[in-house]
């Protein structure tokens, strides 16, 4: 999980810091920059049925909300939703080494070209590392009661990292 400054996030970690924390605050703690490309704001403005974090993401205006569209590759628009591959995209012609993206694909993609990823629960372990959190497991225990869905695998290495379950 790199230490950077400036940071490109997707969607999914959005949501999913806000369905842990209630909103996005630690990403301001965190770094310098937070950019989010115009198709990951659409993304989030579209709200779903329940409008899900969309008055959290309005309400960080320290966001760098992008609001012209990345000209996507035709391998990167092949590949990825359209969320993930503006935010690789992005970082790529911005010179911005470290994206935030959950979701494994995006992840291979992102390590492809060359980037450095973190992703939601890599934010909240640094977020503790940094004494900026208590605990992760109360957070991740958010995520999922609010629909993030996250593997027994990711909770135990999370849970291991923090410092908050026994060793293997």
């Amino acid at each position: 999980m790199p230490d950077a400054t400036r940071i490109v996030i997707n969607t999914g970690p959005i949501l999913a810091l806000i369905a842990a924390l209630g909103d996005l605050e630690v990403l301001k703690s965190l770094y310098k920059e937070v950019h989010v490309p115009v198709e990951v704001g659409r993304e989030i403005l579209v709200g779903g049925t329940l409008e899900f974090g969309v008055q959290q993401f309005m309400d960080a205006s320290w966001l760098n909300k992008w609001k012209i569209q990345q000209a996507i590759p035709p391998f990167l628009d092949n590949t990825l939703d359209q969320g993930e591959a503006a935010v690789i995209q992005l970082a790529l012609s911005e010179k911005i080494r470290t994206v935030c993206i959950d979701e494994s694909v995006g992840r291979r993609v992102a390590r492809l070209n060359g980037l450095l990823l973190t992703g939601s629960v890599g934010i909240l372990l640094r977020a503790k590392r940094e004494g900026l959190m208590s605990s992760v497991g109360k957070p991740l225990q958010r995520m999922q009661k609010n629909g993030i869905w996250l593997s027994d695998r990711v909770v135990s290495f999370a849970l291991r990292q923090s410092g908050e379950s026994e060793q293997e």
